[in-house]
């Protein structure tokens, strides 16, 4: 499992220009099983994603195709973990 950690590079205000392509790729990200959770930091200074990929590279190749990345207006940071404990409901998430 990944955890994405985006930082916003520009103002706002370009941030909401490409929101909607941004949220056609989450929800495309999503239908393909790939995102597991994703919303804006507090304050709005970016986002994170949670992510299930078979490995960092394919991740790469997934978060390559996100408008932000494409014009460059988000910085990432990918931070790989290995669930072991869980929450009741969560199971799914434990990597055996």
């Amino acid at each position: 499992m990944f955890i994405v950690s985006l930082h916003y590079k520009v103002d706002l205000v370009e941030v909401e220009r490409l929101m909607p392509a941004h949220l056609v790729f989450l929800e495309a990200c999503y239908a393909n099983g790939v995102f597991i959770a994703s919303g804006r930091k507090e304050p709005r200074t970016g986002g994170i994603i949670l992510a299930k990929a078979l490995n960092l590279e394919v991740l790469n190749k997934v978060l390559a195709k996100d408008p932000f990345q494409i014009a460059g207006i988000a910085d990432y940071e990918i931070t790989e973990f290995i669930p072991t404990m869980v929450a009741e409901g969560f199971e799914s998430l434990k990597e055996s």
